[in-house]
């Protein structure tokens, strides 16, 4: 049987280390990552071997040759392009006339690959996956399989509400030669993207095997640590060359004419390469040392990885960090837990490196310099940059000038040279500084900027709706945190940036491969004034203005100090509305703090409502997508209930159409609109899966629990302007008091909870909710809804905190109370269990 070995890719994930040497070549216990695979491999009396490459080819041919040194034999392929995954085996088709395992070179397993070929053998499958369990999905391929094991479902690179479950596509499979005609000749093709998928939906034979044993995707640098840390454990054994030194509680491995004056400062598994120099008293516990190395006395090394030809100078102490071939580390040198230094780097006496700095090749850091940020990789502000579609940090700290700069050069590197993108801000003073900083990123990427300025999100949004720009971005002042920035995201159609659109930003701006335009060509910004007006139109269109007009409503309005407060009043004046304003003027640094104090906020809206007799009363966020009502006695309508009352009033004029609403809202929705003939879409609950559902043109309404709807008719976004002008228009419509028309709506007990959740127990537990609900009637769109006639609870991992959300509806409190505990009690059980 054949091996087909994928060690083709760039490696940019797991940068700095694969800038001289390509990804499959990293050193691990001083061999090669691949070398590791090719000896799985010869276990399982796998010896015939083709290795397709791509990048740096050259590097692994002058290592492995023909294979004979390592006891197999190596066919090389070599695409003329990056053809993916599946279309990079095709071009090596000529070789594989017979049953062939298909694994990547760099991993890091001890899996039993016999146990797979048997298993693909006695299911008589065209195509086998491996698979196993793993902390942390949402970095791979998810894949679900029934009890005969073969698969039903993938999920590739899900969001936490997607996940059901903890198990994913290790990247290792048995392949029928059969299954070579389904690649197209010359084309990018991937196996998990297109040919699997494709032999799913086609039912042919595939089947997901899962094994057991240590597997690790070495991916990343911070992965390339661990499998060292779980080395150091026992995890998972590996050939080493150096041979075993017979000291009693040590496991030593010294090489080859090495140098070694005071082993006793030697601790755990300590690996020291041929050729070596260890001077003197030193302190070495679980680390790995390579060969050519010069360790001085006084050098105190924990659990740190030292490639060939580094030299580490008298009274040095390193910390879980990599250093890679040929660095130099100065005398005295700090270097803190997560370090990595590139090849042919000098760090001088003194020098501070704190913890996770990356350094690139060939930099020169200065005696007693102090090192907090990126050399040429760039600060690594979070673990990711994006939440969703935005990026949040503290103005000034985190968000400093020089990261949005260079973040804005990122997002303008993603789009066309030459091309418009439309900016705007709310009226917080730090948000006008740093768009200022953020647009000259952009401009020096050849992009130009459409400014709007000062500017509520819904007017920009609809701006985008119509012409001449590729994107679009916000700055705002977060609601939750007057210290907060928040950067919005959105693409050309005014929706919040998709998954791939934030990936695409991130990976430009951690490789720092930015486009920069020629002197003569960089972007330019241009105002843009008429807007507003144009908005207006489009709204006053969109309304029943007679009705307003005939029903001479009056309404009082908390703005918020925000810039809707210059907006919405005049339209709303012109509607025959009454407007009472409180707060409408633009306070820059005031709006926020404001928002802050929502609660006081709502209680003196409240007494001013009912004081006054009006009809409603809003309170306005000061971004102007979501809303606050409250009747005309002055009761304050929490989310469900204004989502409920909403679409009640919608459906009595009369529209048809579909209601879209997300997951967990409640199921009156869907019996009211039933009564009228209408349908519910549910949809996933991040605002970008509400908002495409929202622009397809039988969506007549959109709606959240939290106060946010978008009327399509008018725009498929959020706009909490539009949205007080249509509820006063509903009101007026209905004839009757907003109290009254809620006393109509159905009524359900509806109660939510979250529960503290790990990261890497996230998928775990979603995989024992999805088994829980084996024998029960379950939907799968955000996590895991589970229905027990009217009654349902749904298990929600959240997308960007450590948290699960529970959420529960019931006809009585009694029912509802029962169902939350119930699972609240089964995630806690189930978290105990995976600890």
């Amino acid at each position: 049987m054949k091996a087909v070995i994928m060690a083709g890719g760039f490696g940019t994930r797991i940068q700095p280390l694969t800038s001289s040497i390509p990804k499959p070549m990293i050193p691990l216990f001083n061999r090669p990552i691949m070398l590791h695979i090719v000896e799985l491999l010869k276990k399982h009396d796998i010896t015939d071997l083709v290795m397709l490459l791509y990048h740096q080819p050259f590097v692994i041919k002058n290592f492995f040759r023909d294979g004979a040194d390592f006891g197999v034999k190596i066919t090389y392929v070599t695409p003329l392009q990056d053809m993916g995954t599946a279309g990079a085996v095709k071009a090596a088709e000529k070789y594989l006339d017979e049953r062939f395992l298909v694994i990547s070179g760099d991993l890091l397993t001890d899996f039993n690959l016999k146990k797979v070929i048997d298993f693909h053998v006695d299911s008589k499958a065209k195509a086998t996956i491996t698979l196993t369990s793993v902390k942390d999905p949402l970095q791979f391929g998810v894949v679900i399989t029934d009890k005969e094991k073969r698969i039903t479902q993938f999920l590739e690179k899900p969001g936490w509400g997607e996940v059901i479950s903890d198990t994913i596509n290790t990247g290792i499979y048995v392949l029928e030669p059969e299954i070579l005609a389904s690649i197209p000749d010359g084309e990018n093709f991937d196996f998990s993207q297109d040919l699997f998928p494709a032999m799913l939906k086609n039912r042919e034979a595939l089947f997901g095997f899962p094994a057991k044993g240590y597997w690790r995707d070495i991916g990343n640098t911070d992965s390339y640590r661990e499998a060292y840390h779980d080395i150091f454990k026992g995890r998972i054994n590996l050939k080493i060359d150096e041979p075993k030194q017979d000291f009693l509680g040590k496991d030593l491995r010294i090489g080859a004419d090495v140098t070694l004056e005071y082993p006793t400062g030697l601790e755990g598994t300590v690996v020291v390469g041929d050729n070596t120099q260890i001077l003197g008293d030193v302190r070495i516990k679980d680390s790995v040392i390579g060969r050519n190395c010069t360790i001085e006395a006084g050098v105190k090394l924990n659990r740190c990885v030292l490639w060939d030809n580094s030299y580490v100078k008298k009274g040095a102490r390193i910390t879980d960090s990599v250093i890679c071939s040929n660095v130099r580390v100065g005398q005295g040198a700090v270097l803190e837990d997560g370090v990595i230094v590139a090849d042919e780097t000098s760090i001088g006496d003194e020098a501070v490196i704190k913890s996770d700095v990356k350094i690139w090749p060939r930099k020169m850091i200065e005696a007693g310099a102090t090192v907090t940020a990126n050399l040429i990789w760039g600060e690594k502000w979070k673990k990711a940059l994006f939440e969703g579609a935005m990026i949040k940090g503290l103005s000034n700290v985190e968000l400093t000038p020089e990261f949005v700069a260079k973040l804005g050069c990122a997002y303008g590197t993603t789009l066309p040279k030459g091309s418009f993108v439309l900016g705007g801000r709310d009226c917080n003073l730090s948000s006008r500084m740093l768009k200022r900083c953020f647009v000259g990123g952009i401009l020096s990427a050849g992009v130009n900027v459409r400014d709007m300025k000062m500017t509520p999100l819904p007017i920009l949004r609809y701006k985008l709706k119509t012409f001449g720009e590729v994107g679009g971005f916000y700055l705002r002042q977060a609601l939750d945190d007057p210290a907060a920035l928040e950067i919005v995201f959105l693409d050309g159609d005014g929706l919040d940036f998709s998954s791939g659109m934030a990936k695409n930003v991130e990976r430009i701006y951690y490789k720092e491969n930015f486009r920069r335009a020629h002197h003569s060509e960089p972007g330019a910004i241009i105002e843009i004034n008429n807007v507003v007006e144009f908005y207006r139109e489009g709204f006053l269109r969109a309304i029943d203005k007679e009705a307003l007009k005939k029903a001479a409503w009056t309404v009082v309005v908390d703005f918020n100090f925000a810039p809707a407060s210059q907006i919405l009043p005049l339209i709303l004046n012109e509607l025959g509305c009454n407007v009472i304003a409180l707060n409408a003027y633009v306070d820059e640094g005031r709006g926020s703090k404001k928002a802050l104090d929502k609660h006081a906020g709502l209680k003196q809206l409240s007494k001013i409502v009912a004081s006054l007799g009006a009809q409603a009363g809003f309170w306005l966020d000061p971004t102007a997508e979501a809303l606050v009502l409250l009747d005309e006695s002055g009761r304050i309508f929490d989310g469900v209930e204004l989502l409920s009352l909403v679409t009640a009033l919608f459906l009595k004029t009369g529209q048809k159409g579909v209601i879209a609403v997300p997951v967990h809202a409640p199921s009156t929705i869907e019996q009211m609109a039933n009564q009228k003939r209408c349908q519910v879409t549910r949809t996933k609950s991040s605002d970008r899966a509400m908002l495409e559902v929202a622009s397809s043109s039988e969506v007549i309404l959109a709606g959240t629990i939290d106060g946010r709807f978008a009327f399509p008719r008018f725009q498929a976004s959020f706009d909490g302007m539009f949205a007080i002008a249509k509820l006063v228009e509903l009101g007026a419509a209905s004839a009757i008091s907003f109290s009254s028309a809620l006393a109509e709506v159905p009524t359900s007990v509806f109660l939510q909870t979250s529960v503290p959740c790990a990261w890497e127990m996230k998928g775990g537990i979603m995989r024992k909710m999805s088994e829980d609900s084996l024998d029960k009637e379950a939907t799968f769109i955000d996590g895991i809804k589970v229905h027990f006639g009217d009654e349902w609870v749904l298990v929600l991992p959240d997308q960007h905190t450590p948290y699960a959300h529970i959420v529960a509806e019931a006809k009585d409190q009694k029912a509802a109370q029962r169902l939350l505990s119930e699972y609240q009690k089964k995630v806690e059980g189930w978290k105990r269990e995976l600890e």
